[in-house]
């Protein structure tokens, strides 16, 4: 009997980028006329308390708060716009070599890569077409004429990411027993309960206690990098290439296993 397939899911934030994803927006969206300096020294400081402590519930609901006020009115278009335009500039230093390799070991073994993240699809969707992830799933706000009205439509938190896998393991026929979740995040507990091989990855204090009292594994991610540099080695496989992540280098390997055969003739 063929096996199900199967998934890695990932958080962002902290896990596959060393900072808060929508945060790091703000002065791309000051230079484009969308917030004002008063916005942008309250997203640094909201972006100090994310990276120095993690975000506990109250926390994100603030935050929550925060970015519907803040976005409303904007034009989508224009946020659109802004996002394409400065992304590489945005994320490139800021995304974790350790994620970017465990995402090709994962494609190479044949797993969807699945982002699931609080933040916006504005800014989750273009980050994920730049990893190569096969799905996203991020929060969506509501949008009237063209413009965000402040309200959220979905919110991709807490137990919703672990109801979304649900959705997608159903859609899709993951056998969840055999997927992977990482997060850094105590409010992403029961997105790593959902599935049958937990990590956490830079861990706040709180998931790294459930995480030791679980026996689930620790990874420490500390080497942020440039995605230009690895973005080809992540890309999603075209008609032109094979069909996993890895190909290229077991294709090297049996060039090399070739070669040394026709010289040993």
């Amino acid at each position: 009997m063929a096996s199900r397939p199967t998934a890695a899911f990932f958080d962002l934030d902290k896990t596959i980028i060393a900072t808060s994803s929508s945060l790091a927006f703000s002065r791309p969206f000051h230079a484009g006329g969308l917030i004002t300096r008063r916005a942008v020294l309250r997203t640094v400081y909201a972006q100090f308390v994310f990276l120095a402590g993690g975000a506990d519930h109250d926390q994100m609901e603030k935050m929550r708060q925060f970015m519907s006020q803040l976005v409303a009115g904007w034009d989508v278009a224009t946020v659109r716009e802004i996002v394409a335009d400065t992304l590489h500039n945005v994320v490139d230093p800021l995304v974790y070599e350790e994620a970017v390799s465990l995402i090709e070991e994962h494609r190479a073994a044949g797993r969807d890569i699945v982002i699931v993240s609080s933040s916006g699809t504005e800014v989750v969707e273009p980050i994920g077409e730049m990893l190569g992830a096969d799905r996203v799933v991020a929060t969506r706000l509501q949008i009237a004429e063209g413009r965000y009205t402040g309200e959220i439509e979905y919110y991709a938190y807490a137990e919703e990411k672990a109801r979304a896998i649900a959705q997608l393991a159903a859609e899709r026929g993951y056998d969840l027993a055999e997927c992977y979740a990482y997060s850094d995040s105590i409010t992403d507990v029961h997105m790593l309960e959902a599935v049958g091989h937990p990590c956490a990855v830079n861990p706040d204090r709180e998931l790294r206690r459930v995480a030791e009292s679980r026996d689930w594994p620790v990874l420490v991610f500390t080497r942020p990098v440039t995605l230009r540099s690895r973005v080809e080695r992540v890309a999603r496989p075209t008609l032109a290439t094979l069909a996993v992540g890895g190909a290229l280098t077991v294709g090297g390997m049996l060039w090399a296993s070739a070669r040394r055969r026709r010289m040993s003739v």
